[in-house]
């Protein structure tokens, strides 16, 4: 049995770290590439506006609350009982992705894109930005993208038909934050790589420790003897 539980870890971690390393060089090297031209992506991505992709975009920002969000994530684990142990590894996603963007925020300190003037931000768009906007909340990398990928390596493994919707919403999401001169195309990829990467991290402690499993058995909100 011990033997088993090694050789699953084991795959999760190659499945997750091991094989995507053939391609996390690529995609970083694509992402420094991409900051080169982050200015001439933004202004590019400004001459498609239209009144049809403003309202959509817009119904999309004010649909991701972040809070909203892992309430939203949190019932559809609850619903089963199978599932309850990756509440807590999906929250410690979460809150280690927000701090690590936090401080990466300070530290890198990139204005964004409407603030330099590249692009223009509707009023009902910037009224929202403001309240969430002050001297450390910077453009790189999107607090968004880092929280929302966070959450996809557990999504993916729980759930796989959802899976394909949440990658599909995370997309909009980014593109949602480039498309209103919140974010360049920089700060949402290199968000997700950094979230994703944190989301995998918690999974294999998840799988190796089985901390949420043991809070949900405390609280007794799983009854069973144990669940993969």
């Amino acid at each position: 049995m011990k033997n088993a539980k090694k050789g699953f870890e084991w795959e999760l971690e190659k499945n997750l770290f091991k094989f995507p390393l053939k391609i996390w060089g690529l995609f970083v090297l694509i992402n420094f590439l991409v900051i080169l031209f982050d200015v001439q992506i933004i202004k590019f991505i400004g001459g498609f506006r239209n009144s049809f992709l403003d309202y959509f975009f817009i119904g999309i920002g004010f649909a991701t609350n972040l809070i909203i969000i892992f309430f939203f994530l949190t019932t559809i684990f609850l619903w089963k009982d199978n599932k309850r142990r990756w509440i807590l590894p999906l929250w410690l996603s979460g809150i280690v992705s927000a701090v690590s963007c936090f401080l990466i925020k300070i530290i890198i300190a990139r204005p964004r894109p409407f603030e330099k003037g590249l692009i223009s931000v509707f009023n009902i768009v910037f009224n929202t930005l403001i309240i969430n906007f002050n001297k450390w909340n910077f453009s790189f990398p999107s607090m968004h993208a880092t929280i929302i990928f966070a959450t996809f390596p557990i999504i993916s493994y729980k759930f796989k038909r959802f899976k394909y919707f949440w990658f599909i919403f995370g997309g909009l999401i980014c593109f949602a934050r480039i498309y209103f001169g919140a974010h360049y195309l920089s700060d949402v990829l290199s968000g997700a790589l950094i979230g994703y990467l944190i989301g995998s991290l918690f999974l294999l402690l998840e799988n190796k420790y089985s901390s949420g499993l043991k809070l949900m058995k405390k609280i007794k909100l799983i009854k069973k003897k144990r669940y993969p």
